[in-house]
């Protein structure tokens, strides 16, 4: 069945320059598992009906609950090269089997051009060693001739009185996919998802609706700022918008919240995350209320009040535009949707 330990492979393969990577599992896995297993464990490959259901099918039981375990070698371009795929199944308790769970070796393959650099033996050890940390003690296989050596180092030993027998009733039924879709553990799917930090800011102008802002002391790249920043750990946008501004002005903010616009930014250069921010109505302030400013030092060094087209020439485009639709935002009563405040702009 398993056809992992052949001769070396011919001189019409290319050679490896760099070990595959050898890792768990996951269900998103399933797919090359079976192409892997199709193509060099079985006599005859399966169709692609039954290569999209069996890895439906695997999927599934490779999820948290499942009683699929494997291990695969990944090579440097992302595809699959190497498994050893284990099924647990329950028995009654005996002396050799205390726990009542056994576990069948289902499929052990490589693809020819990666054999020889010892993935067979170290992806069955570890397969073996976690098969037996969820309860496993007995662990049965059917090896190919070829890879009886490799199977008997480990441990295993030949049973004469293996039988098998198969029963097939309409041989041409196919078998039923489960509703639902495959749901991969969290931290798998979370990996998958773009990251991306969220911010919050307080548009602020003087009685004559001329925006007000800060000189950032950190960023030659966007000199002026609205009060606010990134959100701290457990904070709601509303709450961050009301800390950074205190913090950052002395001023006091009170609710109810009015938002102004949603901002995001895509990742560059500057930053490898993308960001979504909140832009919430701070009113109109007083000439007292802006001379009251008190700056943080480490963060702004100048207050700036200027009707609106007087900043452009002092900002970048996409800082302008963003306060262009933010005053809009505030003179319309329609709060703005700006979607390219891009990193690397």
């Amino acid at each position: 069945m398993n056809r992992d330990v052949l001769p070396a492979p011919g001189a019409g393969l290319p050679t490896v320059t760099a070990r595959p990577r050898v890792r768990v599992a996951f269900p998103s896995d399933a797919e090359g598992i079976i192409a892997l297993r199709s193509e060099l464990v079985l006599s005859e490959p399966i169709d692609a009906e039954w290569a999209a259901l069996s890895s439906t099918h695997l999927a599934r039981r490779l999820a948290p609950g499942g009683d699929a375990r494997a291990h695969v070698a990944e090579a440097p371009d992302g595809s699959l090269v190497s498994c050893a795929l284990g099924l647990i199944h329950p028995l009654l308790p005996a002396p050799a089997c205390p726990s009542g769970l056994a576990a069948r070796v289902h499929a052990v393959a490589t693809h020819p051009r990666y054999r020889r650099l010892g993935l067979a033996r170290e992806l069955l050890s570890a397969l073996l060693d976690r098969l037996q940390a969820d309860g496993a003690t007995l662990f049965e296989l059917r090896a190919a001739e070829e890879a009886t050596p490799l199977y008997r180092e480990l441990g295993f030993a030949a049973d004469p009185a293996s039988m098998r027998l198969t029963r097939r009733e309409n041989a041409d039924r196919r078998i039923e996919e489960s509703a639902g879709p495959v749901l991969l553990p969290v931290e798998e799917y979370a990996s998958t998802v773009p990251k991306s930090t969220g911010s919050a800011f307080i548009f602020f102008t003087d009685q004559h609706d001329r925006p007000v802002q800060l000189r950032a002391t950190y960023s030659q790249v966007h000199p002026w700022q609205l009060p606010g920043g990134t959100m701290d750990h457990g904070e709601r946008p509303w709450q961050t918008a009301q800390r950074e501004c205190r913090e950052e002005t002395g001023l006091t903010v009170e609710g109810p919240p009015c938002l102004l616009a949603s901002v995001f930014g895509l990742p560059g250069d500057d930053w490898p995350f993308s960001t979504t921010g909140c832009v919430f109505d701070g009113g109109r302030l007083t000439d007292e209320q802006i001379r009251s400013i008190v700056l943080d030092p480490d963060e702004h060094d100048a207050v700036r009040v200027l009707p609106l087209k007087e900043w452009e020439p002092l900002m970048p485009p996409q800082d302008f535009a963003r306060l262009d639709a933010v005053m809009t935002a505030r003179l319309t009563g329609a709060a703005a949707y700006f979607d390219s405040w891009d990193w690397g702009k």
